[in-house]
């Protein structure tokens, strides 16, 4: 691959750009994604406080639009145009204090698209509104009394923030569905798109960098659009882009160092990936540093587990367990040596980290460890089955194990660790407890991950996964057993957001929307298949993220 430098299309002419789109089109890929992002140079610096600066002012004079709002159409409608825009996190105090005021005031509409957005929006700010408020909305015989696509669209995605047994709400999203897929080809651009993407992923399940991404362009097509908003988001997205561009470099050098200290040829190169996947559990411009430790963390699970499931032997594997476990330069001696730099490289980064977390926050590190012992236990677990070629009796006993190997456990608690104070040490102890919202979460991941692997990975040795479990506590073929699996997936999100609109009261709300933030990214990253093991699926995705400027 040639060597380029990604220069952003804020400094470029329009002839420049067009020649660089080009040729990132047709040399940007997977296996190489490293390569190009050790070479990515910032923007002109005088240009790029421009930027910042012309941003800051966009940025409040969109706050006199959130504090001048009043009527509640007008509030909903700009709360949502934020949120999708990835702008909601500036004005989150305006923003909050708006939805309280909707919720506490007498609400009596026969809109049912401003009904569904209400309820969509309260729901997901952790209000824990009745679906009966869409019963007025149904015939004498059931169904719902709704035919124009809007309100469709608005009901069906509000149904999506629903829990166990909210019958409502479960029929609301059968009978939109069907109606949507009805009139999808009837349907005129952006609304087209709209329903679509709303088929494929609801709005409460994507990710919201990657919305933001997506729907910048859709909301540059609606009439109404407020230019002010629309230029505010074209440009903090910009330099998000360019902030992503110089984490990547960092962690870039900083895997390719790895790579050549431990000499694993072993490891799937995935550093892009990881960072793709952290965006979409803390996107702003404050967690970069949070990022580049989750994304570190997140590198080290990876070659873990590809030494306990494909390169290492049994032994081998316990011996990196034991030296795990200790976390001390003295359990080296014990290694193959074949594992000893990586493990040395492994300490080292703890002492970086602690040094990047500050004397006040360095004692955070013993979580980050404790979390890697948790995940080499289930590791060890799982090579047991494996050797002893033994089938958990249910799905149940299964997750009881692979829910903390599939990582979504270690990453979740990884990413409270780094995320500043607003974080105590109660939360981070109450987040070892393993509580419910984090099994919710976890069982997700495991059961998606599953779904989209258990075929490749059963050619090889391997122990079995929930598919097969499944498969042999109910007598199915792995097709109706992927049927069920994908109904307990629909489960997992309706006990999440059950768990989300009842977290503990002692618990900062970012627990929770971090948790929700972390689901969305499962959802996206293994919805037809398991992209980070298959990166080139996201490629576009990557590309616009990283590459293409808006």
């Amino acid at each position: 691959m040639d060597r380029m430098v990604i220069k952003p299309a804020a400094v470029c002419s329009e002839k420049e750009d067009n020649e660089r789109m080009q040729k990132a089109a047709s040399t940007f890929h997977p296996t190489l994604w490293g390569d190009f992002f050790v070479d990515y140079q910032p923007p002109n610096k005088s240009q790029h406080a421009c930027m910042k600066e012309r941003a800051e002012v966009l940025k409040e004079e969109v706050r006199c639009m959130v504090k001048g709002s009043k009527e509640v159409s007008e509030i909903l409608d700009l709360v949502l145009t934020l949120q999708r825009l990835g702008l909601d996190s500036y004005y989150k105090t305006e923003l909050d204090d708006l939805l309280y005021s909707i919720y506490n005031s007498d609400f009596d509409d026969k809109d049912l698209n401003l009904v569904s957005l209400r309820f969509y929006l309260l729901r997901k700010n952790g209000y824990d509104v009745s679906s009966d408020i869409f019963l007025c909305f149904k015939d004498k015989e059931g169904s719902f009394a709704a035919d124009e696509v809007r309100s469709l669209l608005g009901l069906y995605n509000a149904a999506h923030v629903r829990t166990r047994g909210d019958k409502v709400l479960d029929g609301a999203i059968a009978f939109t569905k069907s109606h949507l897929e009805a009139k999808l080809e009837h349907l005129k651009s952006p609304l087209k798109e709209e329903v679509s993407s709303a088929l494929e992923t609801p709005l409460f399940r994507r990710v919201r960098i990657l919305e933001t991404r997506n729907y910048i362009p859709i909301y540059e097509k609606i009439s109404g659009r407020n230019e002010t908003i629309l230029e505010f988001a074209k440009l903090n997205f910009n330099l998000l882009q360019f902030l992503y561009c110089e984490e990547l470099k960092k962690i870039t050098l900083w895997w390719k160092e790895l790579n050549i200290q431990s000499n694993l040829s072993f490891i799937r190169d995935r550093i892009v990936e990881m960072h793709f996947w952290m965006t979409g559990v803390c996107p702003e411009f404050n967690y970069s540093l949070s990022r580049i430790i989750l994304i570190k963390m997140m590198a080290y699970i990876t070659i873990i587990d590809d030494i306990f499931d494909t390169h290492g032997t049994t032994e081998e594997s316990m011996m990196l367990a034991e030296a795990i476990y200790k976390c001390n330069e003295s359990a080296i001696v014990r290694l193959p040596e074949y594992m000893k730099c990586f493990y040395l490289y492994l300490l080292k980064t703890f002492d970086l980290i602690e040094e990047e977390l500050g004397t006040s926050n360095s004692y955070r590190v013993f979580y980050l460890k404790e979390l890697l012992k948790r995940l080499v236990q289930g590791y060890s677990q799982e090579i047991k089955w494996r050797d002893e070629h033994y089938i958990p009796k249910t799905v149940d006993e299964h997750l009881e194990v692979s829910r903390a190997t599939v990582g979504a456990f270690e990453i979740a608690c990884a990413s409270f660790v780094v995320m500043g104070d607003i974080i105590t040490k109660e939360t981070l102890d109450w987040l070892l407890t393993y509580p419910e919202l984090l099994k919710c979460f976890t069982t997700l991941a495991r059961l998606s991950n599953d779904i989209v692997s258990t075929k490749r990975e059963q050619k090889g040795e391997h122990h079995v996964s929930t598919v097969q479990c499944y498969m042999f506590q109910h007598g199915t073929t792995m097709h109706d057993a992927c049927v069920k699996i994908k109904e307990l997936i629909e489960d997992s999100w309706k006990d999440i957001v059950k768990e989300y609109l009842t977290l503990p009261t002692e618990q900062p709300k970012i627990v929770a929307e971090t948790i929700v933030d972390l689901a969305r990214t499962a959802d996206y990253m293994y919805k037809k298949t398991d992209s980070y093991t298959f990166a080139n699926t996201i490629k576009d995705m990557v590309a616009s993220l990283y590459v293409k400027p808006i």
